[in-house]
């Protein structure tokens, strides 16, 4: 057994992620720039790991998210 918890399968039409260590569902057929906006992220100070790779922001439109990945998104903060 590898100890993690098995989880339920998301309802048809859905996918199932992780987003920063927590498990979501999100509807399937969205793209990277959709899923921020699914998350309620503005997309303009973040940076993105999509499955242990740094995602260009160039490509958040033509990337679509799948099932069991992995996120990792980075807010950035001005100060001063």
């Amino acid at each position: 057994m590898s100890g993690e918890t098995p989880q339920a399968h998301p309802a048809p039409g859905s996918l199932q992620i992780t987003v920063n260590n927590e498990a979501h569902v999100v509807p399937a057929g969205i793209n990277i720039r959709a899923l921020l906006a699914h998350l309620g992220i503005r997309p303009d100070r973040v940076a993105i790991e999509r499955n242990l790779e740094i995602l260009a922001r160039d490509r958040w439109e033509a990337t679509q998210v799948a099932a069991n990945d992995r996120y990792e998104i980075v807010h950035f903060v001005g100060g001063g």
